[in-house]
């Protein structure tokens, strides 16, 4: 009888050890800056599969996401596409004090769809020879100021201007680019490598534009949420690195 308890409780221990990490885990909302999307959708089965916990992603521009979180969006970590807000949050008390971190490093390029567009992407942009040119927001789209900074330095700005087509976000800015309503566009290379077709792209010179440091914080509503920590410490890991860079941004 007494070797019959033993076990008894062994098996119920066992089973409350099995059942356990069932328990325990979470879900966190992610905040995703848009060039991140193909990305982010990669890495949430991962995610899940490492650590048990599930993510649910939200995508959007940098400043409309900025703009929801601080209007109590339940987040519980934002994926930015600059330092600049992510700052911002931490700094207003919206995120954990300590917690922000570049998460990988974008990279800016010139594409179209269509094959053979182009020769050479500064030498295109001088010689006007196009109808429209998609640019994400340079007031809401990290991806779209660098835009705005690389015209500017090839002295284009005031001349270009005029024939731009701006997008809501980076991912917009894609659409417009990928479905042939421009001639081109400025786009991030995640998206190019995520769309996997050919094209015309030109890669443009990161001294053309100022860092596109992508960073990560623990926003304060997912302070208690085992998830959301354990996101923020996924985007860290080897794993979770070795997709990022896999869509051409850096990784530090």
């Amino acid at each position: 009888m007494k070797q019959y308890n033993s076990c008894y409780r062994y098996a119920l221990l066992l089973g409350m050890l099995l059942i356990e990490p069932i328990v325990q885990a979470a879900e966190v909302k992610v905040a995703v800056a848009a060039n991140f999307t193909d990305v982010a959708r990669e890495l949430v089965p991962l995610f899940k599969q490492t650590t048990g916990h599930t993510a649910s992603i939200s995508f959007g521009s940098t400043g409309k996401l900025y703009a929801q979180i601080g209007n109590g969006a339940p987040f519980g970590v934002f994926l930015a596409a600059d330092s600049e807000r992510a700052w911002r949050t931490e700094a207003s008390g919206l995120a954990v004090e300590g917690t922000r971190f570049t998460y990988a490093v974008g990279r800016l390029v010139f594409w179209s769809s269509t094959s053979g567009q182009f020769n050479e992407g500064e030498s295109y942009l001088r010689s006007a020879s196009f109808k429209r040119v998609a640019i994400g927001n340079p007031k809401t789209a990290p991806y779209g100021h660098a835009a705005k900074q690389v015209l500017e330095h090839l002295s284009l700005w005031s001349e270009v201007e005029p024939k731009l087509v701006r997008g809501e976000s980076i991912a917009q800015t894609f659409q417009f680019t990928a479905t042939g309503n421009v001639d081109a566009g400025f786009v991030a290379l995640s998206q190019v490598k995520g769309w996997r077709e050919r094209g015309t792209l030109w890669t443009i010179p990161q001294k053309y534009y100022s860092p596109i440091e992508q960073q990560a914080v623990l926003l304060s509503k997912g302070r208690d949420n085992p998830a959301a920590i354990a996101f923020v410490d996924f985007l860290r890991s080897v794993a979770a690195r070795k997709v990022i860079s896999s869509y051409g941004y850096g990784v530090e």
